[in-house]
């Protein structure tokens, strides 16, 4: 029997009718047998998502204040889901181990992990699905990291002898028992795990867009969808600000062969984004799957005569950035220049301590640091078979007036990534995709 594992995000699942929606979504489809929910998201604008509403019940708690009040406003929003959709769940005793739980100072993981918890048993319930903690199935290293093979096994184990279930997204466990989330987005991640260790034929991830865009619609208004897009082509935009999909929740199905397909809840109808292993490269129309970016960079620039025959001179550099926990982003290079390409906000507490480590480690004529950057990466299978792909880039750039800071492109000749100044940002997306729209 065929099987799905289908996530749906906050906004599907942020009130009794959403729920309606993603239950009836369920049920017309008996190969949707693995259910990941997120926690409930805003219901209109000015709305809490209950996650914030978590973590800010937990700051409460840990600054010793009386945070009875916070945890009653959540229950009454998963109240008012089970009364509107005529279940007899009781959450009496889940919110009273909330309570005590974070009086004896538990973490904000598991205050936060508490959103997709209880909208799982909810969910489980209108359903008439068995639900699975997700503390049983997904395991961290006691160093954070995911502990992959362990979670699969379990997943694997658990789940196999099950012919469908509810598993909360977004947590999983430590080895000492206590909750560890993924970052913000995670439950993408949960939904790729569950998919990968059921081994199943396609992840649907249902959100409330239908499908992956060009570019960013707050920049471009009415941006193409892409009707089908490679984990590798994905993983790039996701990176660079596409925010969809959690770019981390790729590498699991990946591994399987999973294809994962983006649906809108609220229009199911609408066909959406499939995203697979490979595709012909001839119907990347146009030549280019998107344009993403962020803002938020700092360059780090070195200037040395000779340096290309110094040898370990971009070793240094990098070891000063180990030294002080630092990952970069990218490194262009001239003959006597290196650029290193950093999230600002790793460089500014260390700004200073940074120049006068580099110096010493390197001694170069001239160090100084850029603040106010932004990167924006064009990115298509398509553009190492098309010539003329980077000349347009700097071509629609030039047409918007906007100076190029800096240039890269991936060996893969997937991807052509420029910083410009935050002030250009905006424009530089636009000015790209009208290029190639």
């Amino acid at each position: 029997m065929s099987t799905k594992v289908v996530k749906f995000g906050g906004s599907s699942l942020a009130d009794a009718q959403q729920f309606r929606k993603v239950i009836d979504i369920i049920r017309a489809d008996e190969t949707r047998r693995f259910v990941v929910p997120s926690a409930p998201g805003k219901r209109f604008a000015g709305d809490e998502k209950v996650t914030d509403m978590l973590y800010a019940c937990h700051r409460q708690a840990q600054a010793g204040e009386d945070c009875t009040a916070a945890l009653e406003k959540i229950r009454a929003r998963y109240q008012e889901i089970i009364d509107e959709l005529g279940l007899s769940t009781d959450l009496t005793g889940e919110f009273d181990t909330i309570s005590q739980m974070l009086a004896k100072g538990a973490n904000a993981d598991y205050a936060a992990s508490r959103g997709e918890y209880l909208n799982g048993i909810v969910l489980a319930d209108a359903l008439g699905y068995p639900f699975v903690d997700a503390a049983k199935l997904v395991k961290f290293q006691q160093n954070g990291n995911l502990d992959n093979q362990l979670t699969y096994n379990l997943i694997k184990n658990i789940l196999g002898d099950m012919g469908r279930a509810v598993i909360p997204g977004f947590y999983g466990a430590l080895p000492d028992g206590k909750v560890k989330t993924f970052s913000r987005g995670g439950s993408d991640i949960s939904g790729s795990l569950v998919a990968w260790g059921v081994q199943a034929d396609l992840y649907e991830n249902w959100t409330d867009v239908s499908g992956v865009l060009m570019a960013d619609p707050r920049i471009v208004k009415n941006a193409k969808k892409i009707d089908v897009i490679t984990y590798m082509e994905l993983r790039e935009l996701s990176y660079m600000g596409a925010t969809v999909l959690h770019e981390d929740a790729i590498f699991p199905v990946r591994m399987a062969g999973i294809p994962i397909h983006i649906k809108n809840t609220n229009r199911p109808q609408d066909v959406g984004t499939l995203i697979v292993a490979q595709t012909d490269d001839s119907d990347a129309a146009g030549h280019i799957t998107g344009v993403a970016g962020r803002k938020g960079f700092s360059f780090i620039n070195l200037e040395k005569d000779m340096m290309n025959s110094e040898i370990g001179f971009g070793y240094r550099v990098l070891g000063v950035l180990a030294k002080h926990g630092v990952s970069f982003e990218h490194l262009p290079t001239g003959i006597d220049t290196l650029t290193v390409v950093l999230e600002s906000a790793y460089v500014q507490p260390l700004r200073h301590q940074l120049i006068e480590d580099l110096c010493a480690a390197v001694n170069p004529d001239s160090v100084a640091i850029e603040d106010g950057m932004a990167l924006i990466a064009t990115v298509g299978r398509g553009m190492v078979k098309n010539k003329g792909t980077a000349a347009r880039i700097f071509e629609a750039l030039t047409e918007a007036g906007i100076n190029i800071r800096m240039i890269d492109q991936g060996s893969s000749e997937m991807n052509i990534i420029i910083g410009v100044e935050e002030s250009d940002f905006e424009n530089a997306i636009a000015a790209i995709y009208q290029k190639f729209a």
